[in-house]
């Protein structure tokens, strides 16, 4: 029995990628009266905030859009601006906490890291401190959406609906 030796140009075939894991897109509404402060949400969150994850937004200038939007569209994620006027982030996430079945959860944007307390009582998932920083910013929306596609329930003072 003959071997032929190993043709130093042959080269075994690479190994297949593993399959991509499919991305989820997310629905994140955007709240605060400043539309420059909205960008600079939209910039720090990104449109793919972690692996597998990517992002549409939704804006809401007003308490009444927002109310409406969370109202009408499938939000995942709601990013408050908690010193937007006469609405702030903290009042409306307080709000949609008693009032909306299954809550999506919310981040409210501050100003003073002092603040948290009042982020706490408004039932508030995750706070963020302005000037936003870009890394903090997308790991704690990412982590608002896993949670909220796990199925877990968010701070919210009503059961879901049935």
């Amino acid at each position: 029995m003959t071997t032929e030796p190993a043709d130093p140009r042959r080269t075994d075939p690479e190994p297949a990628d593993p399959p991509a894991r499919p991305v989820r897109t997310s629905v994140v509404l955007l709240y605060g009266d400043d539309p420059q402060v909205r960008d600079r949400m939209r910039l720090a969150i990104g449109t793919r905030p972690a692996a597998g994850l990517a992002v549409r937004f939704v804006e809401a200038a007003t308490y009444d859009e927002c109310v409406r939007l969370v109202d009408d569209v499938d939000v995942d994620v709601l990013v408050l601006d908690g010193e937007s006027t006469p609405a702030g982030g903290l009042g409306i996430a307080r709000q949609l906490k008693d009032e909306v079945p299954d809550c999506p959860p919310t981040c409210v944007v501050i100003a003073r890291a002092a603040d948290r307390w009042l982020a706490a009582y408004a039932r508030v998932d995750a706070t963020l401190v302005h000037p936003l920083d870009p890394i903090t910013t997308g790991t704690t929306v990412a982590g608002l959406l896993r949670t909220r596609a796990a199925g877990h329930r968010s701070n919210s003072a009503l059961p879901p609906a049935a």
